[in-house]
């Protein structure tokens, strides 16, 4: 069961990173950074069960939601501001951050 679970973590952290890297769109890129703290905490919850102490993993695991959340307000707040401005999300073509 462990096994499977830590099989599923990491599978699911493997697809997240290669659409983090292949996906030109900001808010595809956002959903697979999504992904990878999806399988962060299922990771962190599966080891904490294996563990004597069962609240480290699950606390921190809290902490990652928590980091994911804002990361999601704050990352589709910018990608529709970039939208508005440039009228469209592809990550190649905003420059709007350059001097």
């Amino acid at each position: 069961m462990f096994e499977q679970a830590l099989i599923l973590g990491a599978y699911i952290l493997c697809v997240g990173f290669f659409g983090l890297i292949t996906s030109r769109n900001t808010v595809r890129a956002l959903m697979s950074l999504e992904s990878i703290f999806n399988a962060i905490t299922l990771n962190f919850i599966t080891l904490s069960n294996l563990s004597t102490n069962r609240e480290g993993g699950e606390i921190f695991s809290l902490f990652v939601i928590a980091v994911a959340a804002a990361e999601a307000a704050t990352g589709l707040a910018i990608a529709l501001s970039i939208h508005r401005n440039r009228k469209s999300t592809r990550i190649d073509q905003s420059n709007l951050l350059k001097w």
